[in-house]
């Protein structure tokens, strides 16, 4: 197994030059790059999504384009089309390593279902033809709270391929005035160096599959998804998808944390951040919580009833 901790940690370092005091959601974002999942960052405006994306794409040596979602945006502005004057395939900007959508939901339904494919399959079938994309594959979408005005609930499919959902939140007082005198002079973002290479990059992709993860570990994951569909605070609980998705993320969250194998804690840990945005609540919250709020709060009541395995 070829582990390359010095090449993770550079990554998160570099990142966190640019996203101060949020190193650990930075590890979160990297470990689903390397588990092939795909993050949400849902929060309000002006806390650093769409920074973050950026930094992300500018510290790793592929391909990245950005799409920003509005209400008039057309699935074809996604995919690409045919030219039929040329008979020739115009891709869209999904054809790149590093795919940031930014506020997909103010695009519309049928435009964000172009997505739906791409995410799941890694590939686009456009006029019927069907076109692999590129390796990795990675998106990292950002999204306004479904409480404010102009923006579309992403379908429930579309929510199942996010390996995560996360919130930046604001920084520290101390951590804002950090982030404002480091742009009196010069934006960090627009300096920030590539310091992981395409074959570092690949070296954990292939890293991540290796690192183990014993049995008991596999049916705490299985147990953990399943009470959620067992459970009267749910509707709807968590899909088959979400399973392997924890698993596997488990298994990259390990590695940003310089180990080969994963504990019961990263399972643990990870449920929280995997599950909430996949389950449906059988009633509304009755303590002024916000949606996302009410998913989570069912969702750690629910596996606070799970054993942890002993290792």
């Amino acid at each position: 197994m070829n582990n390359d901790f010095p090449a993770i940690n550079g990554l998160v370092e570099n990142i966190g030059r640019v996203i101060i005091g949020k190193d650990d959601i930075i590890r979160l974002v990297v470990a689903a790059l390397f588990s092939r999942g795909h993050v949400l960052l849902e929060d309000k405006p002006g806390v650093g999504k769409t920074v973050l994306a950026r930094a992300l794409a500018k510290s790793v040596d592929c391909s990245f384009k950005r799409i920003q979602c509005t209400p008039d945006l057309l699935p074809v502005d996604i995919t690409g089309y045919v030219d039929f004057r040329v008979q020739t395939f115009k891709e869209g900007p999904v054809f790149a390593n590093i795919v940031l959508a930014d506020e997909l939901n103010r695009a519309t339904p049928r435009t964000q279902s172009a997505l739906l494919e791409a995410m799941g399959e890694r590939q686009v079938t456009v006029d019927g033809k069907t076109h692999d994309l590129p390796d990795p594959f990675f998106v990292i979408a950002t999204q306004n709270p479904v409480e404010h005005r102009g923006v579309n609930d992403l379908p429930e499919a579309q929510l199942d391929r996010f390996q995560m959902l996360l919130s930046l939140g604001y920084a520290t007082a101390q951590e804002e005035k950090r982030l404002t005198l480091a742009r009196q002079q010069k934006d960090p973002l627009e300096i920030l160096a590539k310091v992981m290479t395409a074959a570092q990059l690949r070296n954990a992709l292939d890293a991540v599959p290796e690192v183990r993860i014993n049995d008991q570990l596999v049916d705490y994951a299985v147990s953990l998804v399943r009470a959620t569909r067992e459970s009267n605070l749910l509707e709807v609980g968590a899909s088959t998808r979400c399973i392997l998705q924890l698993v596997r993320l488990a298994q990259g969250y390990a590695l940003t944390q310089k180990r080969a194998y994963v504990i019961p804690d990263d399972i643990k840990f990870l449920a929280h951040l995997v599950l909430p945005h996949r389950v449906t609540p059988a009633s509304a919250s009755g303590d002024n919580l916000s949606a996302t709020q009410w998913k989570q709060e069912c969702v750690r009541r629910i596996l606070a009833d799970v054993k942890v395995p002993d290792n």
